[in-house]
């Protein structure tokens, strides 16, 4: 009798980008590689920073993997905490090109798909718990028009279409780390280490909270 496979958790990083020779979400991911969380195995795969092949690259991982939570990380290099994303839009719409010099503009990510998806993380979880542990967070309602969100939105149309019901996903943006601060005057960051302890402890909550908090998250701007 084959014995029975641990359930896998699939957390995506990017290479770097925009000639930075890292980026904190793919050394995050690979950090929590192999961990195992909540009696799930992490899973982690980089992911090229290139609208569309970011996508093909999530298929494969999502056929390989057939895991039961998605996470997907990125960079946001102007906030000083983690992130967990509200929602993805259907849009590209790139202010600087991407690694293989593409840069759409007012691009649908997928063609005659909703206009937009939620993350069906429990976001608002996520955060008062990495606050309690006296980690910065804060829910975002943005993912951007580049790459990151092309990617979020990728990964909840395919959830939203796929014979996998109760799998969950969505999209954290990381703080840079202080070694690119230090490049750029002004810019906040958040050690590696932190930023660890706090995809770690994300990751036990949705693998632990199913129903999210109802309080208030929200922004007037």
């Amino acid at each position: 009798m084959t014995a029975p496979t641990i359930p896998r958790i699939l957390l995506t990083g990017f290479e770097p980008f925009d000639r930075d020779p890292i980026n904190p979400s793919w050394e995050v991911a690979r950090a929590l590689d192999g961990e195992i969380i909540a009696q799930a195995r992490v899973c982690a795969v980089q992911l090229p920073c290139v609208f569309g092949d970011a996508m093909r690259a999530l298929d494969e991982a999502l056929a390989e993997h057939q895991p039961v939570l998605v996470i997907s990380l990125g960079l946001a290099g102007g906030r000083p905490e983690i992130t967990p994303e509200r929602v993805a839009i259907n849009i590209d719409d790139a202010r600087i090109p991407d690694n293989a010099g593409r840069q759409p503009v007012d691009a649908a990510v997928v063609e005659h798909a909703p206009a937009a998806y939620f993350s069906t993380l429990p976001i608002k979880a996520m955060v008062r718990n990495l606050r309690e542990q006296g980690i910065p967070a804060a829910v975002s309602n943005t993912a951007g028009t580049f790459v990151c969100n092309h990617l979020f939105y990728a990964l909840m149309h395919r959830l939203a279409r796929r014979a996998a019901p109760g799998v969950r996903g969505g999209f954290i943006h990381v703080p840079a780390l202080p070694e690119q601060a230090a490049r750029h005057p002004g810019m906040p960051s958040m050690a590696l280490e932190t930023q660890v302890r706090a995809l770690r402890e994300a990751i036990r909550t949705a693998m632990t909270v199913h129903e999210d908090l109802r309080e208030n998250a929200g922004q007037l701007h």
